[in-house]
């Protein structure tokens, strides 16, 4: 559920290889690479503390598995929960054609009712990922999210970003609506945005500990890479893997913070290892 004022992209696999599974450079990794990277260290901490091969994981609103597949991939057992049927018969069919099937279950349900069809504390990881800018109360959807968690488990949650929306309605010339982002109480820039709400990182921080964890990492996510022109990227020799060293070094900068499309926050619970 990316942020629909930006263009649609399709997000990369990763591959297979282990330990380790590194997504390809397509242009559309710019927009997962961060979170991909910040993820994976999770999961394999995750490891090395339960001295478990395979963690359980569940991705609330992992739709298609963009994330699901990749850690599945990894070896782990994936449990993707998403409203949309369309969603989740495409997820069935991309983890039959990435070969895990046996370890991705897809259920119909949302944040709200998420132990209808989830186990509550059962899992070592839980991705939260374009997901609390649609529910109707963020705070018990992150509330939900961490009930879902084992001891020493960790929340991935990513969301559209207040920052990003302003400055792209700011250049493009739509100054009165990059006002309003910036100014209302839900980030939204006018009565056409699709997106319900939008968080700052001091917001999203509030929901996490709120909800009784602590914040391992925060990174901006699409800093740059929704506003340079793509034939700079696709025809300079070498481009791709710049802005994508540009992204990873911006990304855990607080100043960045405030533009970034995306933001990413990683919540612990006690007994975590620490980053």
């Amino acid at each position: 559920m990316s942020d629909p004022m930006r263009p649609p992209v399709s997000h990369p696999s990763p591959s297979p290889t282990p330990p380790r599974s590194d997504p390809p450079r397509p242009r559309a990794a710019l927009r997962t690479a961060v979170v991909w990277e910040v993820l994976q260290d999770a999961l394999e901490r995750r490891i090395k503390a339960t001295g478990r091969e395979s963690l359980d994981v569940l991705d609330t609103g992992g739709g298609s598995g963009n994330f699901a597949v990749p850690v599945a991939l990894l070896g782990h057992r994936v449990t993707v929960v998403d409203p949309s049927p369309n969603a989740l018969f495409a997820l069935e069919r991309r983890t039959a054609e990435a070969g895990v099937a046996d370890r991705v279950k897809g259920v119909q349900g949302d944040a709200h009712g998420l132990f209808d069809v989830a186990e509550r504390g059962g899992y070592d990881a839980v991705l939260c990922h374009g997901v609390l800018e649609y529910v109707d109360d963020p705070a018990e959807g992150v509330r939900n999210v961490v009930a879902a968690l084992r001891s020493g488990g960790v929340l991935s949650l990513l969301a559209a970003g207040v920052g990003g929306a302003v400055l792209a309605r700011a250049l493009a010339g739509r100054f009165t609506e990059a006002r309003q982002a910036l100014t209302g109480a839900d980030g939204r820039w006018g009565e056409g945005d699709p997106v319900p709400r939008r968080f700052t990182a001091e917001q999203l921080t509030a929901l996490v500990e709120g909800a009784g964890l602590r914040v391992g990492s925060i990174h901006g996510v699409r800093v740059f890479a929704d506003l340079v022109p793509g034939v700079l990227v696709d025809t300079e020799p070498g481009a791709l893997e710049a802005l994508l060293k540009l992204e990873e070094a911006a990304a855990e900068l607080a100043a960045f913070h405030s533009v970034a499309t995306q933001l990413h926050v990683l919540g612990e619970t006690r007994g975590a290892t620490g980053t």
